[in-house]
């Protein structure tokens, strides 16, 4: 198999920690970055178990990312539910091919993001570009790039506590 060619080899995985799934990204230097912490698991009806969110969402990470399309990740409306998918450039659109999760129908999209994300690394370097309203509601725009690099790390046993809060709002397909 070959490595992903952007940002010299960053993976997505679903990995336990103190029990709860949690999206992770690896960078190339070894950083191990949760993601999304799947601590919910009564939104959707079996099988999608909090467990099979999480390596469904690590799935579609990485293949966005290693078809170069996780450089941004945006909040969005697909099919009249509110989505978070993976952009190339802050004007594209979500589809389905860039569909990173689904949210509870009725959910703000945006706010749930600055709660999903670690707020350092979004006030960090730009990596959260918004309207000049800067509301709750404003739509959201990430550097994924940026955000990686000023994402707190968690070195032991891919710990995840304490840097994002509850997914109950967030779901698949």
């Amino acid at each position: 198999m070959t490595q992903p060619s952007r940002a010299e080899g960053t993976t997505f995985y679903c990995a336990k920690n103190k029990g709860i799934p949690v999206t992770f990204a690896r960078t190339q230097d070894g950083k191990k970055v949760p993601i999304i912490r799947w601590v919910s698991s009564n939104y959707f009806p079996p099988p999608w178990t909090a467990q099979r969110r999480c390596a469904e969402v690590s799935r579609r990470f990485q293949r966005n990312y290693d078809n170069g399309r996780l450089r941004r990740i945006k909040t969005g409306t697909l099919r009249g539910e509110p989505v978070v998918c993976a952009a190339m450039n802050q004007n594209s659109a979500c589809t389905d091919n860039t569909l990173l999760f689904t949210l509870k129908r009725g959910a703000d999209p945006n706010t749930i993001v600055r709660r999903l994300f670690d707020r350092r690394a979004l006030a960090a370097g730009n990596a959260l570009n918004e309207s000049a309203s800067n509301s709750e509601s404003s739509p959201v725009d990430i550097d994924f790039d940026i955000y990686l690099q000023n994402a707190t790390t968690d070195s032991i046993d891919d710990s995840a506590s304490g840097t994002s809060n509850s997914t109950s709002e967030a779901g698949i397909p």
